[in-house]
């Protein structure tokens, strides 16, 4: 089975949302392990290179999976706060 893990702020706190998308998650969407995200899918972030993004400003277009992990959690003030854009660390098979 497929499995995306996302490190997590040091600063996240439960309770937290997460948005995967920007489609909120379900707890059973996901797990949390060792300071970690653990998703059971393939999640992926797109870096674009220096040849890509020529071809772009070229006008052609090069499409890869790009998912947008994003949290949000209350800090101990009572402020929200978000971390957006997390990276993928890992994709086991």
């Amino acid at each position: 089975m497929t499995q995306s893990i996302v490190p997590l702020p040091k600063d996240v706190r439960s309770p937290f949302e997460v948005y995967v998308n920007g489609v909120l998650q379900q707890p059973d969407d996901y797990q949390v392990r060792d300071g970690a995200l653990v998703f059971p899918r393939s999640l992926a972030k797109d870096k674009v290179s220096g040849w890509r993004w020529a071809l772009g400003a070229w006008g052609v277009g090069t499409y890869r999976q790009d998912d947008s992990i994003d949290v949000r959690w209350s800090r101990p003030d009572g402020s929200s706060a978000v971390a957006q854009q997390l990276e993928v660390s890992e994709v086991i098979d």
